[in-house]
């Protein structure tokens, strides 16, 4: 009898264990970050899965976020689709069959568009890094742009440079893929109502190629050569060779894309021949930046073990989504018509840049008639040096 009451307590203990825990677990609120995070691409996917780990440790070292007086902890879920509309149909399915009913990403458009009716059928939300505005416009609802698109800031790097830097002549190239041939294409509108000459619209490159010397010598040899080489939709690890290509070959004018890159990479591939490369930023530059997104960054070194500049922007995506899910009421967490029918009247201080003045708000209804943009500020940065450096601040609308 006496041994009996010590294994009912521990019993009992082992059960109160059990409840803790699976209270513990019901009160979590899962995230999924699906995106490339594999092969040319990968810094995009990378830097969405280590950014919403960073805001997830945020808020998970002060208990959780509060939603309607209860707390919830932040758990996220990556899979790495590989840049493969296959795979990316396949994670999309996972993580929706696991209930969740918010994802991060995916980052190009055929993955993005893939997913699309996936997220539909499980009334589920993504937030993709792709430019296609089928995902985005009426009736369409289950998909919001996590970033500045190629056809908002092409125009404003290309009107900047034409009227800061004289630039009168350009030329695009573009990997043959879906999105990056949409981008080229748009960009190649944009520039021909800002009055440019086009010189060339149409150059295109394969999936893998390493050597761009055969494809660049066409573009900047002689009097080929524009006074603005735009590499469009071009992938992290393509930028670097393209532009030392460029150089090398003797092309003196300005390089740029409307494409989040990595300056790690462009410093090991490129080094000094990336000096003056112009691209979109991270939302974020230190002229503008907040304790709090000080305090982000360190949370992202310590996942990531050194800072990404494209983070900047993807630190929007799971901070929107969780401030959000508080106006809209613990309800949202399941329900995401409650989350879509708060976005059009969310607005707050914008946490992420310095003095309490900018807001942090749902946009693009300009572009798709409705509200299914995060409102990401547009940074435009040049490399010198080895960093970014801030060329202008625009916006979006």
């Amino acid at each position: 009898m006496k041994h009996i009451k010590p294994l009912i307590s521990l019993l009992l203990g082992v059960a109160m264990t059990l409840a803790s825990v699976t209270a513990i677990a019901a009160n979590d609120i899962t995230i999924g970050v699906l995106g490339v995070m594999s092969g040319a691409s990968a810094s995009w996917g990378l830097t969405n899965k280590y950014s919403a780990e960073a805001t997830a440790n945020m808020y998970n070292a002060k208990g959780g976020i509060v939603i309607d007086g209860k707390k919830y902890r932040i758990k996220i879920v990556t899979i790495d689709e590989k840049n493969d509309p296959k795979l990316a149909v396949a994670g999309a399915e996972r993580l929706t069959s696991q209930g969740i009913k918010y994802i991060i990403g995916p980052n190009i458009d055929s993955t993005a568009t893939s997913v699309a009716p996936v997220m539909d059928r499980a009334g589920a939300m993504h937030f993709p890094y792709a430019f296609s505005k089928a995902l985005y416009l009426p009736p369409k609802g289950s998909s919001v742009l996590g970033m500045v698109a190629s056809y908002q800031a092409g125009p404003t790097i290309y009107k900047y440079l034409k009227n800061n830097k004289g630039v009168k002549s350009v030329s695009f190239v573009a990997r043959n893929e879906a999105d990056a041939l949409n981008q080229q294409k748009e960009g190649v509108v944009a520039a021909k109502a800002l009055g440019l000459k086009v010189k060339n619209r149409r150059a295109t490159y394969e999936p893998g190629t390493t050597d761009f010397f055969p494809v660049v010598s066409k573009l900047v040899r002689g009097r080929r050569a524009p006074d603005l080489l735009v590499l469009s939709g071009v992938a992290p690890a393509d930028a670097p060779l393209l532009i030392k290509a460029a150089r090398e070959l003797g092309y003196k004018g300005f390089i740029s894309t409307e494409t989040a890159q990595d300056i790690k990479i462009l410093n090991e591939a490129a080094g000094s021949a990336a000096n003056g490369f112009i691209s979109v930023g991270g939302a974020s530059t230190p002229a503008i930046s907040s304790k709090y997104m000080n305090s982000f960054i360190r949370a992202y070194k310590k996942v990531a073990g050194e800072w990404n500049d494209e983070a900047g922007t993807k630190v929007y995506a799971l901070e929107m989504i969780l401030r959000n899910l508080q106006k809209a009421g613990a309800g949202a967490i399941e329900d995401t018509s409650k989350f879509r029918a708060s976005m059009d009247t969310f607005n707050e201080v914008n946490p992420f840049i310095k003095g309490g003045q900018e807001r942090l708000v749902f946009t693009g209804s300009a572009f798709f008639k409705q509200k299914r943009q995060l409102g990401v500020p547009m940074v435009v940065n040049e490399v010198r040096d080895g960093k970014f450096k801030t060329l202008f601040i625009g916006s979006v609308e």
